[in-house]
């Protein structure tokens, strides 16, 4: 280790401490830089300059120097925190002290993990020409794409003037409110954002269930049709929930009059759900926990099977802990979506091995112990995917965990495990977030936040483990802040995780000058191995579709052409109630816990009173 006491007066402070070099994720100032050493035997062999602003976390940079200098390339690039304290220990005469020789407060044990992340990225990257993903650097007052892929999300967030005019004219002429889901493609989201701005307050881009409620709120204010940009299931809570409220009279319409599907929500309609939920039903205190992103009918008919609760992806893991908590010897039945189920029972299992701080900040009547004796009791559905989650894996999880690892790593509650164990790590360390499109969302606000309070230049890089239509929503959030702040030497960097087999070139004659779509070659849809993360059934919610159903609400015969555009009704009936209205069972059982944070009587004594077969 003479190599790390040695280097120190190596690299000048200047030259260190500049905003490429800052280690992020950690509390104070830091900065790390991992070079080639000069004239080692070993050409591989690395010096690591590190400092803070700190005096602690500086002397923290001296243990990871003392660690790390020495190394090689390799060596470094697979170091783990144990094996580097063991060696600081060793070098120390510190063997057998024990890790108490090393205790820190959490922010500070977390900065120093994410100093060694920092030096293991630097090093991997330093092992060769490493593929990197698209990106689009946003600041308060511009945006910079880097790669052709993020060059196509880019070029719709200020959109023509005359398109967002002409919007604004007929929604506000015909009283017609919108609702949209994060997942509509930047062209759309970038118009949708715009027109608000314009002052139609009318429109609302959020995640499904929030969809429901706006359309309410609008119709509360005097909107006489409600426009849903989504799938079919979407349409259908929001006539649901406009019904409910006694707003019968609003219309409803969708973007098409054909089929907008959801591979999730067919998932949940089919023999191998009906086979799981008659599984259930054979257990008493059974609990179905089924995920917003599904029908009414689904809703409706499993609720008639077994007990049955609606969950969000920000509210799954208080929904299924409280389900324990009043009802001790329960069965809970996760589904449809088999990589939120998988990574439900992984957060769980993590936690059984936490402390009773980490578990009690998720559920305050929860321990690692009682987690661990609910796990053989939570169950989830084996064969259900959404198409755009199932992209997140292979080359992508790869570049992610290497090239990226220092970044923010932000994963939707519904990707593959692999991402969301990258995330969920990262998050161990401060770095990381996983759950809802809105959890996502309020997590880049919030380290935005804290960046403003340090009053110095930064790039935060976040990588966008999810679909890539809500970078709209992104966009706007961190350039309202940032002029808010009036900080323009603050940037947030938003990496798109694309599978370099996920997009076609177009070559000349591309359209409209677009080089890039996601998409393989093939066709439609996007690499096994990777993501685009572009949903195609969203892609049927298209400008040109909204504008001509506005165009013909309120025009005559025009209208007439429109009842294939409503959403789908359902003449069945299920113990004497309209699918509508038992469909919402569920969604009311939600809402009850949502405001009261505890499952309703009526719910809990269907749990314990309704026969297992």
């Amino acid at each position: 280790m003479e190599m790390g006491k040695a280097h120190r007066v190596g690299m000048d402070v200047g030259l260190l401490q500049v905003p490429e070099n800052r280690v992020m994720g950690c509390t104070s100032r830091t900065w790390l830089k991992v070079v080639r050493a000069q004239g080692a035997k070993d050409e591989q062999q690395v010096v690591v300059y590190a400092d803070s602003d700190a005096l602690v976390t500086r002397g923290l940079c001296a243990v990871m120097e003392e660690a790390l200098s020495g190394l090689t390339l390799g060596a470094l690039v697979e170091m783990t925190p144990e094996a580097m304290l063991a060696r600081v220990a060793l070098e120390g005469g510190l063997e057998g002290e024990g890790e108490g020789s090393f205790a820190l407060t959490r922010s500070r044990t977390n900065g120093f993990l994410n100093m060694l992340e920092s030096a293991k990225k630097q090093a991997y990257v330093l092992q060769g020409n490493q593929p990197t993903f698209p990106s689009l650097v946003v600041r308060a007052d511009r945006t910079t794409a880097v790669g052709p892929f993020a060059e196509t999300q880019a070029r719709f967030l200020e959109p023509e003037g005359s398109r967002v005019d002409a919007l604004v004219s007929v929604l506000r002429e015909k009283k017609i409110g919108i609702v949209a889901h994060f997942y509509m493609d930047p062209e759309v989201q970038g118009v949708l954002s715009a027109a608000r701005e314009r002052g139609w307050e009318h429109v609302k881009i959020s995640d499904s269930l929030v969809m429901a409620d706006g359309a309410v709120a609008m119709a509360d204010a005097g909107c006489e049709t409600i426009a849903v940009l989504g799938v079919d299931f979407m349409s259908e809570n929001v006539r649901a929930i406009l019904d409910e409220a006694g707003y019968g009279h609003v219309d409803v319409y969708r973007m098409s009059d054909a089929e907008i599907g959801c591979s999730l929500a067919e998932a949940a309609e089919s023999t191998a759900y009906e086979a799981y939920l008659s599984q259930a039903k054979a257990y008493e205190n059974s609990l179905h926990v089924v995920y917003i992103n599904t029908s009414l009918r689904t809703k409706a008919t499993a609720d008639a099977v077994v007990p049955t609760i609606t969950c969000t992806s920000s509210n799954v893991v208080q929904t299924v802990l409280q389900a324990f908590t009043q009802v001790p010897d329960a069965h809970v039945w996760y589904g449809p979506d088999t990589y939120m189920g998988g990574n439900l029972v992984q957060l769980f299992e993590r936690l059984a091995e936490s402390s009773v701080e980490e578990v009690r900040a998720l559920h305050p009547e929860h321990t690692p112990e009682t987690v661990r004796a609910l796990l053989p009791r939570l169950h989830y559905f084996q064969e259900g995917t959404c198409i755009v989650h199932h992209l997140f894996g292979g080359e992508v999880c790869r570049v992610t965990e290497t090239v990226y690892r220092d970044a923010y790593i932000a994963a939707h509650f519904e990707v593959p495990g692999e991402m969301f164990s990258l995330a969920m790590e990262a998050k161990k360390r401060g770095m990381g977030v996983v759950g809802s499109t809105q959890n996502i969302l309020d997590f880049i606000a919030a380290k935005l936040g804290e960046a403003i309070e340090r009053p110095i230049p930064e790039r935060l890089r976040v990588v966008l483990g999810t679909e890539t239509g809500m970078v709209t929503s992104i966009v706007r959030k961190v350039q309202g802040m940032l002029r808010e702040a009036g900080r323009d030497d603050l940037e947030v960097e938003i990496i798109f995780p694309v599978n370099s087999e996920a997009v076609t070139v177009l070559g000349e004659g591309a359209i409209s000058g677009i080089p890039i779509v996601p998409g393989p070659a093939g066709g439609e849809g996007c690499s096994q191995e990777g993501g685009c993360a572009s949903c195609p059934y969203m892609k049927m919610n298209s400008l040109s579709a909204l504008m001509s159903v506005c165009e013909r609400v309120g025009s005559g015969a025009q209208e007439d052409e429109l009842p294939a555009w409503k959403p789908k009704p359902y003449a069945e009936r299920i113990n004497g109630k309209s699918i509508a209205q038992a469909g919402c069972r569920s969604i009311l059982h939600m809402r009850h816990f949502q405001k009261n944070k505890v499952l309703s009587d009526d719910l809990v004594n269907d749990m314990k009173t309704r026969m297992a077969v």
